[in-house]
């Protein structure tokens, strides 16, 4: 898992910068914005110690170019100044209107209990929020101390500071409900930074929106600097995505899916009209934390917005950010609370509203299969990065709580007695009352239709309300451009609500209408148009890892001391400027044919590694490196004088751990080398390539194909991978020299992967290598690589409890090998059907092969553990 990551906001409005002072960061998740607006996350390689400007441009106009077009058309339909065609390069400079008219007060509450040092973060960002009709208020809930009521006296005089006695956030949410002065209620917790922006963004959608209700924002993570954040933004975080949405129903019964209610925000960022509480009751004080429910609050509250036909709406453009927790342990209980909130939200709903009990059934069903048991098999049977552990504390929340709400209920009840009567906020909620759409006098059947010339200044739609739907035809002085269709349910849609209509219904049509041309040239151009005005660099430039950088060369033989000779002479004739130490491994010291060779190389380094096997024998140079890159070649090969530099280059980047190189046949002057060319030989083609976590997760059901990655012959690691305990040496048990034949480079490409690392093939970075000559050499090898195939998968399955390897040599690889047959046999292949016959023997005898493997490692000991020379 690639941690830590540093966060930060890209403006496309303003010049795109390189970040630099990278230097401690895998990569950066960059928000990219458009005047303010969130376009979505770009993800970006740190390479050294900085993320340039063009490759941030490359990655965003590479992933969202029509979401920039469509914010720039929103703007442009927005703007009242208008010209004779609506062009896309008249639109970059156009900002979002301000809002018209005048500005509601605005109540920010802040529930806070025991914690001043995020309070004091939360409160800074809050006075500086651009929107100035507002009104701040700390609720202190039951607090052990009086620090934040020091805190906000002393260095806050303009927020108010309120003490709620009753414990529990809802109860502090609901006394924040009755204090508040503003007609409409900001919510957010107190570890959260709040966007200069995030009121003013809610202050519009409100004021432009008399029938919304209810509003939740854009959640994004303030830092992602530990592992523990990673994870729980990789579990889903706070953030509901980059779509604004428009949330209402109709009926007594609510369609299940929507029950929920997660999916429509988080109580860390929501915001409510004063007068809904007075419409559908205020939160339940028997939910959420400081309650044995622990959770459930917002979610509850957003599904009786909804249940009582009001509007809710998902605002993207009110944005906050979250510093999730760092403790492993908080996450794991924190995971487990979401869903005791999520069924103490269930069981109350359910008891207030018994008409929705089947439609809540089917949720937590759901819920149960497809999120928690559909995971935690998925996970089972194809190891990811989210921990087992933390899937399990989430399933053991869907039944832990089923009593929960009932005692929360009751403790309630107690604490108001305690505290009096709850004058203020009552623990019984109002009778709810239906709003029966079909029923109501005065609302017809049918749809609306209106014309409206996107060329004029937009008027928002009044005169909709007794309809449920609305087909809007759009033109541009005159010429028709198309139709778009908004479900209105008997309300008005304002100007925004039927701009974002039409730019999403109609995107690319909208430019230039009056030209009439053809919609695929219309989009190269508008694409056209969009990188030229963003990407405006001259010349790439090539990153070159730092010459202080040391780098080992490890070369594993045994008793080949010609070809040693050969590999050696090339080795040390690398053109490089930093120092490059080559270690050659005598896997047979007993011979005495191995020393006399390196004698001639007085810089190259010999070490001795009896026990035999190619693993032990490149662990044994690993561990005498010292290098902060190790590369691994074979005796066998030969390197032009490029190589190592060509290899090592990819390393700028932090997140890479592991780069291969293309290996070509030195020569094919027998029967031999022609067929191990055949059978794929070494090369993985003249293409880079890049490997990475999300590549690992996204074989499903078949195995990851880490063997299409590269070889050891030709490949080079960063040191510290080593010493990474969930990595470690190259396995013993896996390799030449062994019964098993080879895969210990597949199975570390394997660990790499998993880990969330990336793996780059550089092809550029190739090297000669001398295929077996004679047939025997061959057969010998083939059966080699069939044994380890199958050990390989066996491997990861008994140590990783990865169940894909055991389906491709069940399924897969008998299947390949039966119609490789067949095609030998019927003469459609030239390949001989006795080496296809020596592939069916290893695959065989691959278990047997890899049950003596390990045995050998158990009587001969593992390699010594790696300690990285950058810790000594």
């Amino acid at each position: 898992m690639l941690y830590p990551i540093k966060v930060a906001d890209i403006e496309l409005s303003k010049p795109v910068t390189t970040f630099t002072g990278l230097n401690n960061y895998m990569g950066l998740q960059g928000l990219v914005r458009l005047h303010g607006t969130p376009i979505g996350y770009i993800n970006a390689p740190v390479s050294n110690g900085l993320v340039d400007a063009e490759t941030l441009i490359k990655l965003i106009l590479e992933k969202y170019p029509l979401t920039i077009i469509n914010c720039l058309l929103q703007n442009g339909l927005a703007s009242s100044v208008k010209g004779k065609e609506l062009r896309l390069e008249d639109l970059f400079d156009i900002t979002p209107p301000e809002l018209a008219g005048d500005m509601p007060l605005i109540t920010v509450a802040v529930c806070t209990r025991n914690r001043t040092t995020d309070l004091d973060l939360c409160l800074d960002a809050l006075c500086r929020l651009s929107y100035p009709n507002i009104e701040l208020i700390v609720v202190d809930n039951a607090p052990g101390d009086n620090d934040t009521e020091l805190l906000v006296r002393d260095k806050y005089p303009s927020v108010r500071y309120v003490l709620e006695p009753r414990p529990g956030l809802d109860w502090a949410r609901n006394r924040a409900a009755k204090e508040a002065s503003g007609e409409i209620i900001a919510y957010t917790d107190d570890d959260v930074i709040v966007d200069s922006e995030w009121v003013k963004e809610l202050a519009k959608l409100f004021a432009e929106n008399s029938e919304v209700m209810a509003v939740t924002g854009l959640v994004v993570p303030y830092e992602l600097e530990s592992r523990v954040q990673v994870l729980f933004e990789m579990y889903g975080g706070f953030g509901r995505g980059f779509e604004r949405k428009w949330h209402q129903t109709s009926g007594n019964l609510m369609p299940w899916g929507l029950l929920g209610t997660g999916q429509f925000g988080t109580g860390a960022n929501m915001a409510f009209r004063r007068s809904i509480f007075d419409k559908v009751g205020y939160f339940d004080p028997a939910l959420d934390v400081g309650t044995v429910t622990n959770g459930g609050g917002d979610l509850e509250m957003f599904f009786r917005v909804l249940k009582e036909g009001y509007m809710l709406v998902y605002e993207p453009r009110a944005i906050v950010r979250h510093r999730h927790r760092r403790d492993y342990n908080k996450l794991r209980e924190q995971l487990t609370n979401n869903s005791k909130g999520l069924l103490s939200y269930c069981i109350r709903s359910v008891g207030i509203y018994p008409e929705e009990r089947n439609s809540f059934i089917k949720l937590w069903k759901w819920w149960l299969r497809n999120w928690n048991l559909g995971r935690l098999f998925s996970n089972c049977f194809r190891p990811s990065g989210f921990p087992n552990d933390l899937l399990l504390a989430e399933f053991y929340g869907c039944f832990s709580g089923f009593k929960l709400y009932k005692k929360a209920r009751q403790n309630a009840i107690e604490v108001a007695k305690k505290f009096g009567s709850a004058s203020d906020v009552e623990v019984d909620h109002p009778t709810h009352q239906y709003i029966k759409e079909d029923l109501v006098k005065g609302r017809k059947a049918g749809t609306a239709i209106r014309l409206i010339d996107i060329s004029k200044p937009l008027q928002s739609l009044t005169d909709i309300e007794e309809y449920a739907k609305v087909k809007i035809f759009v033109n541009w002085q005159g010429v028709l451009i198309g139709d778009v269709d908004i479900t209105n349910l008997y309300t008005s849609l304002s100007i925004s609500r039927i701009i974002e209509a039409i730019v999403r219904d109609l995107g690319f049509k909208l430019l230039e209408s009056s030209k009439q041309l053809p919609e695929d040239l219309k989009r190269y151009k508008t694409i056209t148009t969009l990188q030229d005005h963003y990407f405006s660099f001259d010349e790439t430039h090539t990153e070159s890892l730092s010459s202080k950088v040391i780098v080992s060369v490890v070369v594993a033989t045994y008793d080949r001391p010609d070809d040693l000779h050969r590999c050696l002479k090339h080795l040390v004739a690398q053109e490089t400027n930093r120092e490059v130490e080559v270690i050659v491994v005598d896997n047979n010291p007993a011979s005495g044919l191995t020393p006399p060779v390196v004698a001639e190389f007085k810089e190259v380094v010999l070490v001795n590694e009896n026990r035999k096997g190619l693993s032990y024998a490149r662990n044994a140079g690993i561990n005498a490196s010292k290098g902060e890159i190790i590369i691994s070649t074979d005796d066998d090969v030969i390197v032009p004088s490029d190589w190592v530099e060509n290899l090592i280059t990819p390393f700028v980047r932090a997140d890479v751990m592991v780069v291969t190189g293309n290996v070509l046949p030195l020569e094919l002057e027998t029967s031999s080398q022609h067929f191990f060319e055949l059978y794929g030989g070494l090369g993985r083609g003249f293409k880079k390539a890049e490997y990475d976590g999300k590549w690992f997760e996204s074989f499903r059901r078949r195995a990851v194909p880490t063997w299409s990655i590269g070889a050891c012959a030709n490949a080079a690691f960063r040191a510290s991978i080593f010493a990474n305990p969930e990595i470690g040496m190259i396995d013993e048990t896996l390799g030449a020299g062994t019964p098993t034949g080879c895969s210990e480079d597949t199975y570390l490409f394997y660990k790499v992967l998993k880990l969330g690392y990336t793996i780059i093939y550089e092809p550029k970075s190739y090297v000669w290598h001398k295929h077996r000559t004679d047939l025997k050499s061959l057969k010998k090898q083939i059966y080699n690589y069939s044994k380890g195939h199958v050990s390989y998968h066996l491997k990861t399955w008994l140590s990783d409890k990865d169940w894909r390897g055991i389906v491709r040599i069940l399924g897969e690889v008998p299947k390949f090998q039966i119609r490789q047959l067949a095609r030998s046999l019927l003469g459609r292949s030239s390949y001989p059907s006795s080496l296809i016959w020596l592939e069916i023997k290893g695959y065989l005898t691959g278990p047997w092969a890899y049950w003596r493997s390990r045995r050998n490692v158990k009587r001969q000991g593992r390699s010594t553990p790696y300690k990285s020379r950058m810790s000594e």
